[in-house]
């Protein structure tokens, strides 16, 4: 096993950053930037030992600088959306930067996904990684407290692709961190990934409205298009004439997992038909974000000078669920002073005949 860093450039502050090639017993291979945490490539076998680079990105820095897709980066403080971009907290309001219409995404203007994170490189018995921290100063996209981010991506030869999240404040804060990396298992930027067969763990998601913020209802899935508790495939039912599918424009919803208690368990399974590359996502966290690039419209130039288009890569982000902090409904997302946010997301990746 084996880690390599090279300059990858500089940020527009004039930041160095960095891209890091972990590579795994089995030749499996994933690159990171510390700029935003970002997983700038994944390559992984098919089912004839072919490999492949399995998510979107660019070939270069400089097009993650300007990016506003969030391609395979940290997102945070607050990953998915808070309403209005506002929240009470011990009797206090505070107002967050609205970068969604009127809405706070994915940590504001400059959140995460946009700051340069310390790195260190970290090895195991059967893994080689990569541990990035950062600290969010009080205030900082008008959040409260001063926040210490760690996370640590773990390349194992099992094929799995680890992500450790901690963080601790000194002040009351909001805290909810995932990884925005889109897939697509034929190939990064192979088609679109309507043929993709996906399985979820989770009889039940959070309705949105028309802005997609969450209703505050938890509704069975059954019966309805978001129905994916047994193997179907995205595109089957995509187009459905469904209030929630129309308001996404496909899907952009959280889904609330059955086995949420905390502990490590499987929450998803992608299998891409053609390759024979399957997918494996397991996490501690309550909730899992299915998002199908519904926004992507040719415009972004990616790696190899491909446009991507409409549904041609799928997110499966773990986190808890959108706009917690004003739902009472929800489970909290408050970190108290002096507590620890701890979270483990694993992609593992295989392949059937």
């Amino acid at each position: 096993m084996k880690i390599e860093r090279r300059f990858f450039g500089k940020t527009g502050e004039g930041n160095p950053a960095y891209l890091y090639t972990l590579v795994n017993n089995l030749d499996v291979e994933a690159k990171v930037t510390n700029y935003g945490g970002i997983v700038v490539s994944l390559v992984v076998p098919d089912r004839e030992g072919k490999t492949g680079d399995i998510v979107l990105g660019y070939d270069a820095l400089d097009k993650y600088l300007e990016d506003d897709s969030y391609f395979g980066c940290i997102v945070g403080r607050y990953a998915n959306r808070i309403a209005d971009g506002r929240f009470t907290l011990n009797g206090a309001e505070y107002s967050l930067s609205l970068n969604d219409g009127n809405n706070h995404l994915h940590g504001g203007i400059r959140g995460f996904n946009k700051v340069p994170w310390a790195a260190e490189e970290v090895k195991g018995k059967d893994y080689v990684g990569l541990k990035l921290t950062y600290l969010s100063r009080d205030g900082e996209e008008g959040y409260p407290g001063n926040l210490s981010v760690q996370v640590t991506y773990s390349l194992t030869d099992g094929n799995e692709l680890r992500m450790d999240y901690l963080a601790s404040t000194d002040r009351d804060t909001v805290v909810n961190l995932s990884n925005h990396s889109y897939f697509n298992l034929a190939g990064a930027g192979v088609g679109d990934v309507l043929g993709h067969i996906l399985t979820i763990n989770a009889d039940r998601f959070t309705p949105v409205n028309e802005n997609l913020i969450p209703t505050g209802e938890l509704k069975s899935a059954k019966g309805t298009p978001l129905d994916f508790t047994r193997p179907t495939a995205i595109g089957a039912r995509i187009d459905h004439e469904y209030e929630q599918l129309k308001f996404g424009g496909g899907y952009d919803h959280n889904y609330v997992l059955n086995n949420c208690d905390g502990l490590l368990a499987l929450a998803a399974r992608v299998y891409e038909p053609t390759t024979g590359r399957a997918m494996d996502v397991s996490t501690t966290e309550l909730g899992i974000q299915l998002y199908t690039g519904n926004f992507l419209d040719g415009s972004k130039i990616g790696k190899r000078k491909i446009r991507y288009g409409r549904r041609c890569g799928f997110c499966l982000e773990a986190q808890h669920f959108p706009d917690s902090p004003n739902q009472p409904c929800f489970p909290s997302t408050v970190l108290k002073a002096g507590g620890i946010y701890k979270q483990t997301t694993i992609y593992r990746f295989d392949t059937k005949k």
